[in-house]
């Protein structure tokens, strides 16, 4: 029997448990470790949020109660055209990125992330995989000089696990069912596999080459796959020259985000240290580097990522709520108050 998480993913009933091995029980057990965490996680967020709301609009109203109604309604328009000059700007940010974007697919580096792993990978794991794919994009977008992303072998439980991801088909990117050795049949002396296994040391980046990533989260579990898929498909291989900048202390295995990063800051300042040492946070030089080990704010780059950007945030509907409303209240007083005068003036007389 299976029961689902709230991702839809299976993991295996108690009663199961025991008729598998005794690691594959420790995974599952951290699993779902981890998906309560994640429950609670979102729990907290929204609470907070909803917090940080109801805090904003006691403040708002307090502003505007000692205000007079033509105070009022000037700060409240004030309020509005530093909105709409916000939304514009955000228009005007996203309509560049998407033109950086257009314009790397036609002379931007290519870099392809190879996705053919995913039946290698926990739930998890795939998970874990699909926020690193998402960072990646967002981080592209930001570049000036951004490269040609694919995502190639996207399908399967990586494929599904990505169109989960808020905005993912409006995303700039080339999106390939087909594993990369066929999609780039005709050009296979280009390509060259990044592997820390390696014998080559990269030391430049040729925009006539096209590169590529293994997409595989704990890659210390599959020790070697990648150098031996390259070697397998007849195709060049390299490693970043990490070592001979930056001291880890037993594995270069960077997340693939890292390696996406460091190569688009390579491209932007044509130096290996900048790019290590911006890129791998100070904590972890001289320690060991783990897949998947990063913390990536997903709701941050969630938001970053959804290219349709046409719904106002929850902050400004709320923002827009908070003005109308408190109008219309002050309104209301204002008749009531009239309505009550009047009453007395016709009682009076």
């Amino acid at each position: 029997m299976l029961e689902a998480t709230d991702d839809n993913e299976p993991i295996a009933a108690a009663g199961e448990a025991a008729s598998i091995s005794k690691s594959a029980r420790k995974r599952l057990l951290k699993q779902q470790r981890l998906q309560a965490r994640k429950i609670e996680r979102k729990a907290a967020e929204k609470e907070r949020r909803r917090e940080d709301l109801e805090r904003r609009r006691r403040e708002w109203e307090e502003k505007l109660a000692d205000k007079t109604e033509e105070e009022r309604t000037r700060l409240v328009e004030s309020r509005k055209e530093t909105r709409r000059e916000r939304m514009e700007k955000r228009t005007e940010e996203r309509s560049k990125r998407a033109e950086r974007l257009r314009t790397a697919a036609v002379v931007g580096q290519k870099v392809v992330l190879d996705l053919e792993f995913s039946d290698l990978m926990s739930p998890s794991e795939i998970q874990s995989l699909a926020h690193q794919i998402m960072y990646c994009y967002a981080v592209n977008g930001k570049c000036e000089y951004p490269a040609h992303l694919w995502l190639t072998g996207c399908n399967g439980n990586i494929g599904s696990q990505l169109q989960r991801l808020p905005g993912y088909d409006k995303w700039i990117i080339e999106k390939e069912s087909r594993p990369y050795i066929e999609v780039f049949q005709d050009h296979k002396e280009k390509l060259i596999y990044l592997t820390a296994d390696a014998e080559t040391t990269l030391e430049e980046l040729d925009t006539n080459r096209i590169y590529i990533i293994g997409g595989l989260v704990d890659r210390n579990r599959w020790k070697g796959i990648t150098m031996k898929k390259a070697n397998e498909q007849g195709i060049q291989s390299a490693k970043l020259p990490i070592g001979n900048y930056i001291k880890l202390a037993s594995s270069q295995v960077l997340t693939v985000n890292q390696v996406v990063e460091i190569l688009l800051k390579f491209v932007e300042t044509r130096d290996w240290k900048k790019a290590f040492f911006t890129v791998i946070p100070q904590r972890k030089r001289g320690a060991v580097e783990i897949e998947g080990g990063d913390t990536i704010d997903v709701a941050k780059i969630e938001k970053e990522c959804n290219e349709e950007g046409l719904e106002a945030d929850a902050e400004e509907v709320e923002e827009e709520y908070t003005d109308n409303e408190t109008i219309r209240t002050k309104k209301q007083r204002s008749e009531s108050k009239t309505e009550e005068t009047d009453i007395i003036k016709a009682s009076a007389s």
